[in-house]
């Protein structure tokens, strides 16, 4: 696959922002992540949710014009018209057990040296747990599924418990028609 807009999906904890990041690398153009239109930065993070417009216009403003990028994330039900923009989709999966696992991994690293919200950590635990429940109807595995199907651009599939440069060399080898 030659540089071109790409965007890089599936459960948090799947790999999604680490594989964005270095297929972003490779390819020497940006990479953006979803939560990072999504929320207000706040402290702590992860808090105060921007507008959807809002969310699609610094988009706009900031990468969607370019002729190469790489987005992380999830845009389910409120970034639509910037995955129109996509020529794209890697979907990455990854055994449950195994994800909980880096994200306990990921955030214990992450705040290290500062006190945990118990109460946010919990519910956050139980929202990403909730991805593999099929009777789900937030953003999950099925719903995810539901919508590439709907998708008129290729879709690559990966499971993401490889390293992550061997995604990047899989992504680069993939020709999409």
């Amino acid at each position: 696959m030659e540089r071109s807009r790409v965007h890089v999906m599936g459960a948090s904890g799947s790999g999604t922002t680490t594989l964005a990041r270095a297929l972003a690398d490779r390819w020497s153009v940006p990479h953006a992540d979803a939560d990072d239109y999504f929320w207000r930065p706040t402290a702590p993070p992860y808090t105060q949710k921007r507008p959807a417009e809002e969310r699609t216009a610094l988009m706009t403003e900031v990468f969607v014009p370019r002729e190469a990028w790489v987005l992380s994330g999830s845009m389910l039900g409120w970034g639509e018209d910037v995955v129109d923009r996509c020529d794209a989709v890697v979907f990455l999966t990854l055994d449950p057990a195994q994800r909980m696992r880096r994200l306990e991994e990921r955030e214990r690293v992450r705040r290290e040296g500062q006190e945990i919200d118990r109460a946010a950590w919990s519910h956050f635990l139980d929202w990403a747990r909730s991805y593999d429940d099929p009777s789900s109807t937030g953003r999950s595995r099925a719903v995810h599924e539901a919508w590439l199907r709907t998708l008129e651009k290729p879709v690559l599939r990966l499971d993401s418990d490889r390293p992550v440069g061997e995604l990047v060399e899989a992504v680069l080898r993939w020709a999409p028609r």
